[in-house]
């Protein structure tokens, strides 16, 4: 199929890299970067040319988990060195298949640059604090919307491509679009009829095993200082291509399933710490008031203004003279004095009572507020449901993987995790409950009201613990 890039480069590398017989690049045309998780990343010339624009350099702007680092205060690495983590991990996942059945499957340097490409260009449409601008801030003032960061991205792609005249192979360009959004509920049908495994590398909507996960996994416990023993090495030196589609050793069953379970950790302890989403609560309030004011969510419609959107918008509030930016200044000054919304209690909802669950809504809590005591309003409760599963909602995600026994055996087959331990869990996904009062003062009667609702909704209090009394009574 050729070569990604076309004829003519960009002003800064117009002289297009030669390429050897068997496909390598001439390394005088790479650039070397140094990353503290994978070591040296060799650039090669195409991607530098998204890497030197604006657009990508955003990225530098952008935390990769948000405002976590206000709870961890190592985790501020950035989506830059993730996007660069997930290039890398791309080209290696690819080059593996390449060295172990490269005749069998026609990999050639096209289907190299294309992988590499799209594990660069993935992330570059998040917005703001991580995904709390997608799921917290936009789904309030854009209800019914399908906006989505991966949608996003496939647009930023072509206005970069547009904005500075990179010169790039059409069916490339294409390609990578559909591998970005290719785990993401806009994905469309593939336009390639071969080969559709390169599509479960980098963002993997089949098992949702992909190098996005290696990388965020691994970085994100390095970041917050947690301990990490899964090691996606041994998937990516193990896995082949089966009748299109990747599988995996049988023998590495646990492998997989300590990458979902440990990605569910990361979950519970750390992206959704109870600290860390009353600051991302507020935030969200602080958004919402100051949105009319600085149109943020208008910038989110258009390519050409949203890459404008960092984590910088924080500080833009925080110090605007703007009268109408006082509401959002004040809950920002909350945030910095660690005046925070109190934590009132939580409860993890029965497990024979998920599948039906609906999200609880202050509204809900307000309306099991006790008599003749202090009048709640639905302003004064912040509420958290919380959602954590193994990447496949109730569903166990092993089971859509197929595995083979040996390298001899031209058989994949599927294994249920009765076959393997009975220590595995039976309930794949978690549904949490979170409630937190706006006002200090509030805290005993928001907790009382929780109670109640749970009482109401059970018939028992399903919280393991009482919220202290100290916290009830603080004015």
């Amino acid at each position: 199929m050729g070569e990604c890039c076309g004829s003519e480069g960009s002003p800064r590398t117009r002289a297009p890299a030669p390429e050897h017989a068997a496909g390598s690049v001439d390394r005088r045309f790479l650039k070397q970067v140094f990353d503290n998780v994978h070591g040296s990343i060799s650039l090669d010339p195409l991607s530098l040319k998204f890497i030197d624009t604006e657009q990508f350099q955003r990225l530098r702007d952008l935390k990769q988990l948000g405002l976590t680092y206000m709870v961890y205060p190592g985790a501020v690495h950035t989506r830059f060195e993730h996007s660069l983590g997930v290039y890398r991990l791309a080209g290696e996942a690819v080059q593996c298949l390449r060295t172990y059945q490269g005749s069998e499957l026609d990999i050639d340097h096209f289907d190299i640059q294309t992988v590499k490409l799209a594990g660069l260009m993935h992330d570059i449409g998040h917005g703001p604090f991580s995904h709390l601008f997608e799921h917290g801030f936009l789904s309030q003032v854009l209800p019914g919307s399908n906006w989505s960061h991966e949608q996003m991205s496939v647009q930023l792609v072509d206005y970069i491509v547009d904005e500075h005249h990179i010169d790039i192979d059409a069916n490339c360009l294409k390609t990578v679009k559909e591998m970005i959004i290719a785990s993401s509920n806009i994905a469309k049908e593939k336009s390639a009829k071969e080969k559709l495994f390169l599509y479960d590398i980098v963002a993997n909507g089949r098992t949702g095993i992909d190098v996005d996960k290696f990388d965020y996994i691994g970085r994100d416990c390095r970041a917050c200082g947690l301990g990490c023993n899964f090691q996606f090495n041994r998937l990516l030196e193990g896995m082949r291509v089966m009748d299109n589609e990747i599988c995996y050793p049988a023998k590495e069953y646990l492998t997989i399933h300590k990458l979902f379970a440990t990605r569910a950790d990361l979950h519970r302890t750390v992206y959704t710490h109870a600290k860390v989403k009353a600051v991302e609560l507020m935030l969200v309030d602080a958004l919402l008031k100051a949105n009319d004011y600085l149109q943020i969510s208008s910038c989110s419609l258009d390519p050409a203004e949203f890459w404008k959107l960092d984590d910088t918008l924080l500080k833009t509030i925080e110090i605007a003279d703007s009268k109408k930016l006082q509401e959002s200044r004040d809950i920002i000054r909350r945030i910095r004095r660690r005046d925070l919304y109190q934590f009132c209690n939580e409860y993890a909802v029965p497990k024979d009572k998920i599948e039906h669950f609906k999200d609880i809504a202050p509204q809900d809590i307000i309306c099991c507020q006790a008599a003749g005591g202090v009048q709640l309003k639905e302003e004064d409760v912040a509420v958290s449901n919380v959602k954590i599963d193994l990447t496949r909602g109730r569903d166990n995600p092993i089971e859509s993987i197929n595995f083979f026994k040996d390298y001899d055996s031209d058989k994949k087959f599927s294994i249920s995790d009765d076959r393997i331990s009975c220590l595995l869990p039976t309930c794949y996904q978690d549904r949490i409950v979170r409630v937190y009062a706006k006002k200090p003062e509030l805290v005993e009667a928001i907790s009382e009201a929780f109670e109640n609702l749970q009482l109401k909704m059970y018939g028992v209090k399903k919280q393991v613990h009482e919220t202290p009394e100290k916290k009830k009574r603080r004015r």
